[in-house]
């Protein structure tokens, strides 16, 4: 007997939903997501083969540009931010509003000292980005009981409000060492020993005891 043939029919794929949900999530993305502040001042970092990862939360980062100014700022897990400043606010005693304090509590990195950071939270956008350019940083300096090493008192209040915090030093390639030696010793004054330098990632150069790493298949540590 001949064999019926069934007719061939096409497939349709009805896509309508999965756009739906598609452009659903995308819109959400796009309103629930908040932007991360952008930093004051533009850091050239030297490169290294060094490519260890830095995470994002529990980091405090200490910022020192080419001038040799310093810049802390800290991300605000469990409100480590909104705590610091009510620490530093009852400490110094600002007398910060609470919009002063909202406004650091969303902002990113501050670079003035302590007698001008009232004055800085209390300005907009545009007269802050003029402060960034105008500041002399952080007062730093090789003693931490000195008033003179104001960043010795915010890493010890950053890590009352939030012990867990990992600390990453950025600084720029032409910076000089004797500024980045004073916040290399505020943190060994506090018993600090362990903290990441942040890094650009270069390519290993050939010949080198990490370039027979690599081609064995190992990361350079």
């Amino acid at each position: 007997m001949p064999k019926v043939k069934m007719p061939r029919k096409s497939t349709n794929v009805d896509m309508t939903a999965m756009c739906d949900v598609a452009f659903l999530l995308l819109t959400f993305f796009m309103l629930a997501t908040k932007f991360k502040p952008d930093e004051p001042v533009t850091v050239v970092t030297p490169n290294s083969i060094s490519e260890i990862m830095i995470p994002d939360v529990d980091i405090m980062l200490l910022t020192i540009d080419p001038k040799g100014r310093v810049f802390f700022s800290v991300d605000n897990k469990n409100n480590t931010r909104k705590n610091l400043i009510e620490d530093v606010n009852e400490y110094k005693g600002l007398n910060l509003t609470p919009q002063e304090m909202a406004q650091f509590t969303n902002g990113a990195s501050v670079g003035v000292p302590f007698n001008q950071l009232k004055s800085y939270l209390a300005a907009d956008p545009v007269q802050q980005k003029e402060y960034d350019k105008q500041t002399s940083g952080i007062p730093t300096d090789t003693v931490n009981t000195s008033d003179q090493n104001e960043l010795a008192a915010w890493i010890r209040m950053a890590r009352n409000s939030n012990p867990k915090l990992r600390i990453a030093i950025k600084a720029d390639g032409d910076a000089n060492y004797p500024e980045i030696k004073k916040v290399i010793r505020t943190l060994e004054n506090w018993k600090i020993y362990k903290f990441n330098l942040i890094t650009g990632l270069k390519a290993v150069p050939p010949g080198t005891a990490a370039y027979e790493i690599q081609n064995a298949g190992m990361k350079p540590q």
